[in-house]
């Protein structure tokens, strides 16, 4: 990281003002930039005039943005995180909600019970003095019998959609114009949760209402009997922990949900052969997403949405580029369009 670190905004600002910032969207957004704009001319990249945005190191950053340019986006991939990343942390001054959290399952006595599971799990997930080995063992347990009860509390397909449509859930501006040009540059999209795949693509399927070719799932799927009643999980469990152990023997191509049978294959290789990836997550944990994976160059972007003030140091030490103050997606549009112009391709 550079050790000095000078910061640029479109009003007067210095790092201790921070302590004033409001936790939820603001309509007077503020652009922020940390680092030496001077080393590449970033006051000039549209990505970092999008909304709030801190960078740390531009020396680091102006090195990948090259090395992607040049190996074009033949070479690159984009993982994403699900919640809290691809969707809103707030809608209309209002928590949104998880994937996972929004499940109704028609049966109230059931809903409690995992209810009870976060209450006690959870906590254990954040816990400072757990070891990593405890905290996967725990997470397993947790993940076993939260599925356990959705099995046996009579879950079915029409629920989820229902759970969906009832739901405070909505995608961040921007993602579906991401989504778009990342399709057009056959570049594949892996959206990773802990989560479960089949609410994921019900929310895509109301909220964008459209099919993405390049888009895989990597989350928990589900087994739905002839009546539309869930009676197993497939494969192994993805938990909050390891998801990124799975990555690419797990994820299923989008199209395959939503009946576009024009759309592209499974083809793990061929992602395995994309050696530059765009990461986006909300966690410092999202950074494992892209562990199993043989990458050369990986840019990271940091959704920032709450908690700044306690949170702000840590995360801009993590990634590139971290977005303050539920941001919307704009900017990582502008960074892709910049990086594969359309002339380039």
């Amino acid at each position: 990281m550079s050790g000095r670190v000078l910061c640029i905004s479109t009003i007067p600002f210095r790092f201790h003002s921070i302590s004033k910032l409001p936790s939820y969207p603001s309509s007077n957004s503020r652009l922020w930039f940390c680092g030496n704009p001077n080393v590449i001319g970033m006051e000039e990249q549209g990505f970092l005039q999008a909304s709030e945005a801190v960078v740390a190191d531009t020396d680091l950053l102006k090195k990948k943005l090259e090395a992607m340019r040049l190996s074009g986006p033949q070479k690159l991939q984009v993982i994403a995180d699900f919640d809290a990343t691809l969707t809103r942390y707030w809608i209309d001054g209002r928590r949104g909600q998880s994937s996972h959290g929004l499940l109704k399952q028609g049966n109230p006595d059931y809903d409690d019970k995992r209810e009870e599971l976060y209450k006690y799990y959870h906590p254990l997930e954040y816990s400072p003095t757990i070891s990593i080995e405890e905290k996967t063992k725990l997470m397993e347990e947790w993940w076993g019998k939260s599925h356990s009860l959705l099995i046996e509390g009579g879950l079915t397909f029409d629920a989820i959609k229902q759970s969906v449509a009832d739901a405070t859930i909505a995608f961040r501006e921007g993602v579906v114009e991401l989504f778009e040009l990342l399709e057009e540059r056959n570049v594949p999209v892996l959206i990773f949760s802990a989560g479960l795949a089949d609410i994921i693509e019900e929310v895509l399927r109301q909220k964008l209402h459209r099919s993405f070719k390049n888009i895989r799932i990597v989350s928990n799927r589900m087994v739905f009997d002839d009546n539309g009643c869930l009676v197993s999980f497939k494969g192994k469990t993805i938990h909050s922990l390891n998801k990124n152990e799975h990555a690419l023997d797990m994820a299923a191509p989008l199209h395959d949900q939503l009946g576009d049978v024009n759309g592209a294959t499974n083809d793990s290789a061929s992602v395995r052969k994309r050696t530059n990836v765009l990461l986006l997550g909300d966690h410092i944990g999202d950074l494992g997403m892209s562990d199993g994976l043989n990458y050369d160059t990986r840019i990271s972007v940091g959704f920032l949405n709450d908690n700044i003030e306690n949170s702000l140091d840590s995360y801009r030490n993590a990634f590139d580029i971290v977005y303050l103050n539920d941001a919307s997606m704009l900017g990582v549009v502008k960074l892709v369009h910049q990086l594969f112009p359309v002339g380039g391709i």
